[in-house]
């Protein structure tokens, strides 16, 4: 496995924990279909269905992690996000697409979440 897929993997793995801790259920990981690939999907605890794109960013980066969900990405995100609510029946809940910025440190992983980000 190369470094990039290694540090975008621990990334999400962060974020994972990150969402448990403020209350969310994980209800997949790295999703994956014709269309594209949802890295988490969580339910909050209000019961939003919520569609995470997780951007890890190494140190020394001169653009922010979100700049890279471009408007292409968000409409593969949108069509791959479909797919998975009809596959599970989740049509009727409210659904909402964040963005988790990972930038790890020396003192482990700054976690910038933007709910509802597009």
């Amino acid at each position: 496995m190369d470094e990039r897929k290694r540090l975008g993997d621990r990334g999400e793995e962060e974020v994972a924990r990150w969402l448990r801790g403020h209350g969310y259920r994980v209800l997949a990981s790295q999703y994956r279909c014709r269309f594209g690939e949802i890295d988490l999907i969580a339910c909050s605890r209000e019961g939003v269905l919520c569609f995470v794109e997780v951007k890890t960013r190494s140190a020394g980066g001169f653009a922010a992690a979100r700049e890279a969900v471009t408007a292409a990405k968000q409409r593969r995100l949108r069509t791959t996000a479909q797919l998975y609510l009809a596959q599970t029946g989740e049509g009727e809940s409210p659904c909402r697409f964040d963005v988790a910025e990972v930038y790890p440190g020396p003192m482990g992983y700054e976690i910038n979440y933007i709910a509802n980000a597009f």
